[in-house]
């Protein structure tokens, strides 16, 4: 799809992928026949800018057809480079301007309090995003107001779009930070899907307090060209890269 479109962030797709998989494949309430279903879990991708990967799992989770994605970011098309919440049934919210995503969800989060309390609102942001003043706005409401039903999960790739995280705008101790916020906090790898599920399985991780998952990621994962090289972020891979990329992941 990107090489196609010669569009980006073929890195970003490929350091979430697994969390994605994980969400709508076990985890996520939710209905393909009924995108709309009042008792869904709803799914916010804050790091709009890794849409491909939520295209591609929309799509194979039913919610449109696979026939689509050839479509991604051509003139004309609704697949836009950002995620878009009028491009395919399944999307909750547009996002790409970073750091507005967790402020959605927190008020999804408290709204659903009220009226379906079964459901829970999860948002996947990105490590660079986290640099945004709004994010920790959203987080201390979130704290506030005792979410549980609220699941935010940081990509933690360490590589933003000039640099790597710990150079542009360093977020360690980054897990206490968070709990300093009230929320429960949960690491793991990011690629590890049994892990995944187990961590949203025990969901909420403490009664009264939003849950943060950090999930460890590597930018271009399975791909050795690819993994943390900060190009990643915004190069287009050639037809010949897709080939080597494709026979490596066909490997593992």
């Amino acid at each position: 799809m990107i090489a196609d479109a010669k569009s980006c962030h073929v890195g970003s797709c490929f350091s979430c992928i697994d969390i994605l998989t994980a969400l709508y494949f076990h985890s996520l309430r939710i209905n393909t026949q009924n995108p709309l279903w009042p008792q869904r879990d709803r799914f916010i991708m804050s790091k709009g800018h890794g849409v491909a990967a939520l295209y591609v799992t929309l799509a194979k989770r039913g919610f449109c057809s696979p026939d689509v994605l050839q479509h991604y970011t051509k003139d004309g098309s609704l697949l836009a480079g950002h995620v878009t919440c009028t491009a395919t049934p399944g999307i909750e919210a547009s996002t790409g301007s970073l750091g507005h995503g967790l402020s959605i969800g927190v008020g999804m989060a408290l709204a659903l309090q009220k009226d379906q309390p079964q459901s829970k609102v999860y948002v996947l942001l990105s490590d660079g995003e986290c640099d945004e003043g709004s994010t920790w706005e959203a987080a201390l409401s979130a704290g506030h107001f005792g979410l549980d039903n609220l699941v935010a999960i940081v990509d933690y790739n360490k590589i933003q779009s000039y640099g790597a995280v710990a150079e542009v705008m360093g977020l360690e101790p980054f897990a206490d930070k968070w709990r300093a916020f009230r929320f429960a906090v949960k690491e793991l790898d990011g690629h590890d899907i049994p892990a995944l599920i187990a961590a949203f399985d025990s969901l909420p991780l403490q009664r009264g307090k939003p849950t943060l998952i950090l999930a460890h990621t590597t930018k271009g994962k399975g791909v050795s060209f690819m993994e943390n090289k900060m190009e990643w972020h915004y190069h287009t891979p050639t037809m010949q890269q897709v080939d080597l990329a494709v026979e490596e992941l066909d490997s593992i």
